[in-house]
C-alpha cells in the first residue's frame, strides 16, 4: 500500500480476480465509511481463467498489470501491494458422517467432541481425494457440526450427557492450494505483492451482511457469470459454502437462442431488460427486431425456475436439510426480475425475506469517481478492499513444532486447528489408550481396552495451553504427543464365567469345584494370562481324576468307581449336580454307598439271584458291565447253589429276539434270555464321552435298570438328558 497525499486514510488497492473479467478498486477507509477513490474493470482477452481458477498465469498477470497502471494513474500513487480473494466457485464442500464409540457409557466432554470433529475433518478430506483423485494439497477453510448424535439420538450439545456411542453430522469446505499460489504468482507477475487474500463469498458478506446480522441463519447466493456462489452464516461465523453450476450466462444464453443474437448482443438485451419495456436489437441477419419484456420474462421462466430450485436445494443441503431465515442476492444474475420471488417461494420463506443487496448496503461507500453507479456488482470488490482493515479471512503462518504451516483464518483457529494443517496425528492430541485385548469365550468375541495414557502436553508461545487455545499469526506452537497407557492385561480367573463352581458329590459330601478353561486346546488355570486372539472354551465338568487330584485322594485299581450310581472309570465326565463314590474292591461296598445307592445295589442283586433260579445267570455274567465284587455275595451264591451242579433246570438253548431301539429295529441272538445292557451290544451308543446329565434307559414306555429283562418286540428308548 502506499499512502496518498490528498486522501486521509491509507490507500488501499482491491482486486476481483474473477472469470470473466478483473475489477480493479482503489480507496481509504475514514470514520467508518470506505471511500473508492477509482476503479477499473478490464475483460480477459482469452480464457485465461475457467471457473475461478487461473489456467494461465502469464495473461492474467499481464491484466492485473494493465489495471495497476490505469489506476495509478487515475491515483497519482504508486501501488505495491494489492488484496486479493478466491473464487468461492473453487471451494469444495464434502459432507460426513462420524462415529466415536467408547469402551463403557461415559459423560461427553468438550474435548470428546473435538476429538471427532477433528476426526470428521480427516474423514472427509480423504472422501475428497478418492473421489477427485487429484494429489492436489487442500486447505480445509471452514467446518460445521450440522447435527450432533448421542447413542444414535439427536441431541443439539452432547457436552455432560453420557453414551456409549457419539456421532456427528458434519460439512467441511476446502480450497485447493493450487488457487492461492496462482492468484499470488499472478499478482507477482504485475509487479504487486499481496497484502490479504479473503474468500469471494466472505468478501461478499463483509459488505452484504453486516456483522450484527451474521448471528442469524441467512444465506449469501452470489449470481455471477457461469456459477452462483452461496455461503451460509450462523452463530457469528461462516459455516458453510456451495456452488452450482448455473447463474447468468445461463440466462444470456437463452436470449441469444430466441433472438437469433451473438453473445455479447444477448447480454445487453438482459441488461436493458432490467430498464426497458420493449427492447430494440439487431440479430444476426443485420435485421432490426423488437421485444417485448414480458415475452423475454416468459421465455426466461423456465430457465430462472431451474436456478432458484438447484439454490434452493443446495441452501437446505448446506444448512442441514433446512431453509434459512432470509436470502441476500448480490451479482448481476440475481437481478433478473423474477428470480428473487421463486427463489423465497422454492425457500417455502416470505418474499420479502430474499432479495438483492446493492445500494442499500453500500451507504456506508463512497464512490468519488462520477460515472460510479451503486450496484449489486460491486458488493464484492468493495468487500475485498474491506477485509485488508479486518486482517482476518486471509491466510497467516504459524510455527508448529518448528514447521512453518499456513493456515485459512477465519476468526475461529485454535491450536488443533494447526496441527491438523500440518498432518500431526490426531491420536498425539487425546490420551491414548494402550493396546487392547481381543480373544473369544465359548465362542464369542470379547475386547478388554488398554489403559489411558498422559495428554499431550501443549504450549502457545511458551505458555501452557491446550487444544482449544486461540491461535494468531506468528504464533508458536509446541506439542508434546500423548503418550500411550498399559496393555490391557487380563488372567482366566477375572472373567465373570470364570467366576462360577461346579458343585459335585462326592460320597455324600457336597463339593464346590472351580472350573477349568481350554485355551486353544490346552487346559489352563485361573492364574493364566490370557494372551491377543486366544480362543477360551469354559469346561462344564469334571473328570474323575481331575475330582479325585482336587480332594488330593490317592487313586489306584483297588478301587471301583461310580458316577450317578453307575460304574465309571478315570475320566467319566462328572457335570453339574452328579454324584461320585468309590469302593475298595473285595469289600463290602455297602460301606462306601449312600442309603440310595444301597437300594439299587440290593436290588440289582436280587434280580441276578432271581436270575439263577432259572439257570440264565450264568450267560449273563460275562457280558454284564457291572463287574460283581468279590467276596462275600458270591460266596453266598455258591451255597445257594444245589450240590449236583445245577441240576434245578437245564439250560436254555440260544434264542433271536427282535426290539425296537430309538425307532429302528434290532436282531438280539446268541443268548437264552437277554438284559437291558445287552442292547448296548447292538447300537451305536458312547457313553465314555457323555452328552449331558445322565443316560435315560426307557423299555416300553418305563424307566429300565440294566439288568432288567427284554424280550421280543419290546420298545427301547436310549439317549441322554440335556
Amino acid at each position: 500500500m502506499t499512502e496518498g497525499k490528498n486522501y486521509s486514510g491509507q490507500l488501499v488497492f482491491g482486486l476481483d480476480i474473477g472469470t470473466r473479467s478483473v475489477v480493479g478498486t482503489v480507496g481509504y477507509r475514514s470514520n467508518d465509511r470506505f471511500y473508492a477513490v477509482a476503479q477499473r474493470m478490464k475483460e480477459h482477452e482469452t480464457r485465461a481463467m475457467l471457473d475461478g481458477q487461473i489456467h494461465d498465469i502469464r495473461k492474467v498477470g499481464e491484466t492485473v498489470r494493465q489495471i495497476k497502471e490505469e489506476l495509478e494513474a487515475a491515483t497519482g500513487r504508486k501501488l505495491t501491494e494489492a488484496c486479493i480473494a478466491a473464487a468461492g466457485r473453487v471451494l469444495r464442500t464434502v459432507n460426513v458422517t462420524v462415529d466415536s464409540e467408547f469402551a463403557y457409557e461415559k459423560e461427553i466432554t468438550q474435548e470428546d467432541m473435538y476429538g471427532l470433529t477433528s476426526y470428521g475433518v480427516e474423514r472427509a478430506y480423504e472422501r475428497f481425494q478418492k473421489e477427485n483423485d487429484t494429489d492436489m494439497r487442500f486447505y480445509c477453510v471452514g467446518h460445521s457440526v450440522i447435527h450432533y448424535y448421542v447413542n444414535h439420538y439427536p441431541i443439539s450439545n452432547p457436552e455432560g450427557h453420557k453414551a456409549k456411542i457419539l456421532s456427528a453430522e458434519m460439512i467441511a469446505t476446502f480450497l485447493p492450494d493450487d488457487v492461492v499460489d496462482g492468484l499470488n504468482k499472478a499478482v507477482e507477475l504485475a509487479g504487486l505483492n499481496v497484502a490479504n487474500m479473503t474468500l469471494e463469498p466472505i468478501a461478499a458478506i463483509q459488505v452484504a451482511i453486516p456483522e450484527m446480522y451474521r448471528m442469524l441463519n441467512i444465506a449469501l447466493v452470489d449470481v455471477g457469470a457461469g456459477t452462483s456462489d452461496i455461503s451460509i452464516t450462523k452463530d457469528g461465523s461462516i459455516i458453510a459454502f456451495g456452488m452450482i453450476p448455473m447463474a447468468g450466462d445461463a440466462l444470456t444464453e437463452t436470449i441469444a437462442k430466441h433472438c437469433l443474437v451473438d453473445f455479447g448482443t444477448a447480454e445487453q438485451i438482459k441488461k436493458d431488460a432490467g430498464i426497458m419495456k420493449e427492447i430494440t436489437y439487431k440479430d444476426i441477419m443485420g435485421l432490426q427486431q423488437s421485444i417485448a419484456k414480458d415475452e423475454l420474462l416468459e421465455v426466461l421462466d423456465p430457465v430462472i425456475e431451474s436456478m432458484a430450485l438447484q439454490v434452493a436445494d443446495k441452501i437446505k443441503e448446506l444448512n442441514g436439510g433446512k431453509s434459512v431465515s432470509a436470502v441476500f442476492v448480490v451479482g448481476g444474475g440475481g437481478k433478473m426480475e423474477g428470480y428473487t420471488d421463486r427463489l423465497a417461494e422454492e425457500l417455502g420463506i416470505q418474499k420479502e425475506r430474499v432479495a438483492v443487496r446493492g445500494g442499500e448496503v453500500l451507504q456506508s461507500v463512497e464512490f468519488l469517481e462520477d460515472h460510479i453507479v451503486k450496484d449489486s456488482l460491486l458488493v464484492t470488490p468493495i468487500g475485498i478492499c474491506l477485509s485488508f482493515y479486518e486482517q482476518s479471512n486471509g491466510f497467516i503462518f504459524v510455527d508448529f513444532n518448528g514447521q512453518r504451516v499456513k493456515l485459512y483464518d477465519n476468526n475461529m483457529l485454535a491450536v488443533v486447528d494447526a496441527a491438523m494443517q500440518a498432518e500431526f496425528e490426531k491420536e498425539g492430541l487425546f490420551p491414548k489408550r494402550g493396546k487392547e485385548l481381543n480373544f473369544r469365550v465359548n465362542g464369542k468375541t470379547r475386547i478388554i481396552r488398554g489403559q489411558l495414557g498422559e495428554a499431550a502436553v501443549i504450549r502457545v508461545n511458551g505458555e501452557e495451553a491446550d487444544i482449544h487455545t486461540p491461535i494468531r499469526r506468528g504464533d508458536k506452537i509446541e506439542v508434546v504427543p500423548s503418550t500411550a497407557g498399559e496393555a490391557a492385561v487380563v488372567e482366566l480367573g477375572d472373567l465373570n464365567e470364570f467366576g462360577d463352581v461346579i458343585r459335585v458329590t462326592v460320597n455324600e459330601k457336597r463339593i464346590d469345584l472351580p472350573k477349568f478353561a481350554r485355551v486353544n486346546g490346552k487346559l489352563q488355570s485361573g492364574y493364566y494370562d490370557i494372551k491377543d486372539n486366544d480362543e477360551i472354551e469354559m469346561l462344564n465338568y469334571y473328570t474323575v481324576r481331575q475330582i479325585a487330584d482336587f480332594m488330593d485322594v490317592m487313586v489306584d485299581d483297588r478301587l471301583h468307581m461310580y458316577v450317578n450310581n453307575r460304574r465309571a472309570d478315570m475320566e467319566t465326565h462328572v457335570f453339574e449336580n452328579f454324584t461320585v463314590s468309590w469302593a475298595m474292591k473285595g469289600t463290602d461296598e455297602d460301606t462306601w454307598l449312600t442309603n440310595r445307592e444301597r437300594g439299587e445295589m440290593a436290588a440289582e442283586r436280587a434280580e441276578r439271584e432271581k436270575l439263577t433260579e432259572y439257570g440264565a445267570y450264568a450267560a449273563m455274567e460275562e457280558d454284564a458291565i457291572d463287574e460283581e465284587p468279590e467276596g462275600t455275595d458270591q460266596e453266598n451264591r455258591k451255597k445257594a447253589e444245589p450240590a449236583d451242579g445245577g441240576a434245578v433246570k437245564a439250560k436254555e438253548p440260544p434264542r433271536t429276539i427282535h426290539v425296537l431301539v430309538n425307532g429302528s429295529p434290532v436282531s438280539m441272538s446268541g443268548k437264552p434270555s437277554y438284559v437291558f445292557v445287552d442292547v448296548f451290544d447292538y447300537i451305536d451308543f458312547d457313553r465314555s464321552s457323555p452328552q449331558g446329565a445322565c443316560v435315560v434307559t426307557k423299555r416300553n414306555g418305563q424307566i429300565s435298570r440294566y439288568m432288567e429283562r427284554v424280550e421280543d418286540g419290546d420298545v427301547i428308548e436310549i439317549y441322554w438328558e440335556k
